[in-house]
């Protein structure tokens, strides 16, 4: 079909230019508390309502009654604000202007040919849609998380022992993970926490094996086989778990399976075993202006100082950047250059040598601009997918004050800071502050 092209075409989209301006999407007036009390979502062309669970039988309905089809609807992060929206839009114009037509038995007479539409994010308002449906939900979902991490009145019982914990959620995730050999991953990867204990208590009261799910005749039974099977984990292929973690939310078509695998606190099968043979390979990163790379962050931060007089270690010093700061301005960085922008008077340039000579000779190179330019949430993503100088930023040594912990608790990473400081310092926090402003 002549629109599969374009559909191909808006999966492999260019950085945009600028941060986008939201929407104003249709909302009752009781606001959004009001459309999440309906579970029903209507369908764009006529009065049919179709409960919110059954959302491929809408679309089944759209494509057969209305010949509607959505492209990639596994990516709109709120399926119900975006059918809403375009149900308004196609009282105000024709459906020709926002779909492509794609005619079927273009050959056969014309009385048996069919026209259906293709709504997809190739259209710019509704990639802007999608987009703003992306943030809404990832705000939420933030604040979500942030309220679960402050919260010191969690209250549950281990699912293995029955033992009893109170405080924050972290305990009994630690527990479960020492004393059971049952990790789910960093508690601070996991939203939604009393649901998806509950999801996990039911599977075991109905005697499911959490990786299997096989159904077994009695308690014990199911311990047993958990046990000697190795089956103290999550099933990473039933994605009825892809809510209850925050890289769902953050970034598509990385699963929460992919989170667990990073996890630094898995498990080991044998604690005995011999690692003294292990060769760690040295990582080289590559330099912000040119092709030069370097195995350390002190060699590579040495070449920019005295190859292109960008000193990246005294910026991180005088603007008193933390990582995720330093990460926003690196990804900024990659990006003005990989477009053949000076990142200060933001003149174009044919090619990267032109761009770096004019930025030298101007000491552009040297100074940054204003930090509202580049300290923003779209720098948090990547400008190069492989890019190892993010990797090996850090914190100053002085900002992390350890505390003494006890050998038998597991070590994680935000367990050994301050952790009043680390809430205020959280770039969950900074993304909530920034968006109150907007």
């Amino acid at each position: 079909m002549a629109a599969s092209s374009g559909v191909g075409a808006a999966a492999d989209r260019g950085d945009s230019e600028c941060i986008l301006e939201p929407l104003s999407l249709p909302e009752s007036p009781c606001g959004v508390a009001a459309v999440e009390e309906s579970p029903s979502v209507p369908c764009i062309f006529c009065e049919e309502y179709f409960p919110q669970a059954e959302q491929d039988q809408l679309l089944k309905h759209m494509i057969i009654e209305h010949k509607l089809v959505i492209a990639d609807v596994k990516l709109v992060a709120d399926f119900r604000r975006y059918i809403l929206y375009w149900k308004k839009r196609f009282t105000e114009q024709p459906i020709t202007d926002f779909c492509s037509v794609i005619r079927t038995n273009s050959e056969a007479p014309v009385e048996e040919q069919d026209n259906y539409f293709l709504l997809c994010d190739v259209l710019p308002e509704d990639r802007l849609l999608r987009e703003q449906l992306q943030q809404k939900r990832l705000r939420e979902i933030l604040e979500q998380q942030q309220r679960e991490r402050d919260d010191t009145s969690f209250h549950s019982i281990c699912m293995f022992c029955d033992k009893e914990f109170t405080g924050n959620r972290s305990v009994l995730f630690n527990h479960m993970a020492r004393d059971h050999a049952f990790n789910v991953g960093l508690p601070d990867n996991i939203v939604n926490c009393n649901e998806f204990l509950a999801a996990l208590q039911k599977k075991l009261d109905n005697l499911q094996c959490l990786y299997c799910e096989k159904t077994f005749r009695d308690k014990n039974t199911l311990k047993d086989h958990m046990r000697k099977k190795q089956h103290r984990r999550i099933n990473a292929k039933n994605t009825e778990y892809d809510r209850f973690y925050i890289i769902n939310y953050l970034e598509f078509g990385k699963s929460w399976e992919e989170v667990q695998s990073e996890d630094d606190r898995e498990l080991l099968d044998n604690l005995e075993e011999d690692w003294s043979d292990w060769e760690e390979h040295p990582v080289c990163a590559v330099c912000l202006f040119c092709e030069k790379q370097a195995d350390t962050t002190e060699k590579l931060c040495f070449h920019m100082k005295e190859a292109h007089g960008f000193d990246l270690l005294k910026i991180k010093a005088e603007h008193g950047l933390k990582f995720y700061q330093q990460v926003k301005l690196v990804n900024f960085i990659r990006r003005e250059i990989h477009q053949c922008r000076c990142y200060n008077c933001k003149e174009m340039f044919q090619s990267k040598t032109e761009l770096i000579s004019h930025m030298e000779v101007t000491k552009h190179i040297t100074f940054l601009p204003t930090r509202s330019t580049w300290d923003q949430p779209q720098y948090y993503f990547p400008t190069y997918e492989n890019d190892t100088l993010l990797c090996t930023l850090s914190d100053s040594e002085d900002e992390l004050t350890a505390k003494d912990q006890s050998e038998d608790v597991p070590i994680i990473s935000e367990d050994i800071s301050d952790l009043e400081a680390l809430r205020q310092s959280s770039v969950l926090n900074q993304l909530l502050r920034e968006e109150n402003n907007n």
